[in-house]
C-alpha cells in the first residue's frame, strides 16, 4: 500500500482494498478478492490478482477484466472508481467459485501467500540451494574418505545382498536398513551424475519453491526421494545398488506438470522435456528407471494435494496427502520386506 492512501479509503494504487477490512501494509490484495494475500499483478493493468483470477498470457499472467477487454469485452472499471474493485469483489464470477489458490490467512496475518498458502519469502532458492549444497557435500566426503566403496556399501539403496567389501552377514533394507531409502538419495559417486542432477533441480527447484512455499517444497522433494527409492526397493533385483538424486528430481518433473495445469500455462514444452528425459531413462542401461519412475509417481500425487487442496480445510488435506503417500511407501516397503525374508 502505497503510504499516502488513507485508512478507509475505497482504494490503493491497482485497487487493493486499505480499510479496516482489508489487509494490513505491506501486502497486496487481489482486487476482486480482498481477503486474499497475494505476490502477482496482472501484467497488462498491474492490479494484484490471486491464482483464481490469474490467467497465463504471452508474458506473465493477466486479470479476467484484461483478458475480456483484449477479446472485446467490456472495459475493466478503474480501481476506486464506483462499483470498481470492492463492487467487483462483491459480484459473484465464475472463476470465484470453489477451486483452491492463495485463499484465506489467518486474522490479522497479513503476509502474502504462495500459490499453495505458504508464506512468500525473500529468498525463493533458499531451500533449493541448501539441498544443492547438501548433495555436493555429500558427493565431496565420498570422494575424500580413504575406504570410498565401503562409505557407498553403506549408505546406497540396496534391498538385500551381501557387501561388497566382504562381511559375513547381510545388509540392505529388508535387514531393518530403512535409512537407505533416504541417504542413498543424497549420494552421488560419479561427476556428471551429481552434475546432471544438480543442474536439473537448479532449473525446476526455484519455480516450484516459489509457488508450494519452502516447507511444503522440502516435503515434496524428501517423500519423491523416499518414493524412487521404495519403487527401486519393489521392482528392481534385492542386490542391485542404486544412488543419487533422480528419484527426488523426477518428483519435481511430477510435480512441474501439475503446477503448469494448475497455473493454464503451457503444457507442451513440460511434456517435451518428460518425453526427453524418460526416453533417456530407458535409453541407458546403467540407469535406475525404477527410481525414476517413482519419483514421478510420487511428485504428481503430493503435488496434486498441495495445489488442489480446498481452501477451508488446506493444511490439513497439503499434510494429510504426505502423510498418506508416506504411509503408503511404508505399507510397501513392509510388502516387500516380508517377501524377501
Amino acid at each position: 500500500m502505497d503510504p499516502k492512501d488513507q485508512p478507509g479509503s475505497a482504494g490503493g494504487p491497482g485497487g487493493e482494498p486499505t480499510g479496516p477490512g482489508g489487509p494490513e501494509a505491506g501486502a497486496p490484495a487481489c482486487y476482486r478478492h480482498p481477503d486474499r494475500e497475494t505476490g502477482i499483478r496482472c501484467t497488462r493493468c498491474k492490479r494484484p490478482i490471486c491464482t483464481d483470477c490469474m490467467i497465463s498470457a504471452s508474458v506473465g499472467f493477466q486479470c479476467p477484466d484484461c483478458v475480456r477487454q483484449g477479446g472485446g469485452g467490456p472495459e475493466p472499471v478503474p480501481a476506486g472508481a464506483p462499483g470498481g474493485a470492492s463492487a467487483a469483489a462483491r459480484v459473484p464470477r465464475p472463476w470465484q467459485r470453489g477451486g483452491s489458490g492463495t485463499g484465506r490467512t489467518p486474522r490479522g496475518d497479513a503476509r502474502p501467500r504462495t500459490l499453495a498458502g505458504g508464506v512468500v519469502q525473500g529468498d525463493p532458492r533458499l531451500f533449493t540451494k541448501i539441498l544443492i549444497a547438501l548433495n555436493l557435500a555429500v558427493f565431496l566426503l565420498v570422494q575424500a574418505v580413504p575406504d570410498q566403496q565401503r562409505l557407498l556399501d553403506d549408505l546406497e539403496m540396496l534391498g538385500r545382498a551381501l557387501p561388497y567389501y566382504g562381511a559375513d552377514h547381510l545388509v540392505g533394507v529388508a535387514e531393518g536398513e530403512w535409512y537407505r531409502l533416504l541417504t542413498a538419495a543424497f549420494l552421488h559417486q560419479e561427476i556428471w551424475h551429481i552434475a546432471v542432477n544438480m543442474l536439473s533441480l537448479w532449473f525446476l527447484g526455484p519455480a516450484i519453491e516459489s509457488m508450494l512455499g519452502r516447507a511444503r517444497f522440502l516435503a515434496l522433494y524428501l517423500i519423491a526421494a523416499v518414493g524412487g527409492s521404495v519403487a527401486s526397493y519393489l521392482f528392481a533385483a534385492p542386490n542391485a545398488a542404486s544412488l543419487g538424486a533422480s528419484g527426488a528430481i523426477f518428483g519435481l518433473f511430477g510435480a512441474t506438470g501439475i503446477l503448469v495445469l494448475r497455473v493454464r500455462a503451457d503444457v507442451r514444452p513440460f511434456v517435451a522435456l518428460l518425453v526427453i528425459n524418460l526416453i533417456i531413462t530407458f535409453g541407458w542401461s546403467n540407469i535406475a528407471w525404477q527410481a525414476h519412475i517413482g519419483g514421478l509417481v510420487v511428485g504428481v500425487l503430493v503435488a496434486a494435494g498441495l495445489v488442489y487442496a480446498p481452501r477451508r480445510h488446506r493444511a490439513l488435506v497439503q499434510w494429510g496427502t504426505c502423510a498418506v503417500v508416506l504411509a503408503g511407501l511404508v505399507v510397501c516397503v513392509l510388502a516387500r520386506t516380508a517377501a524377501l525374508t
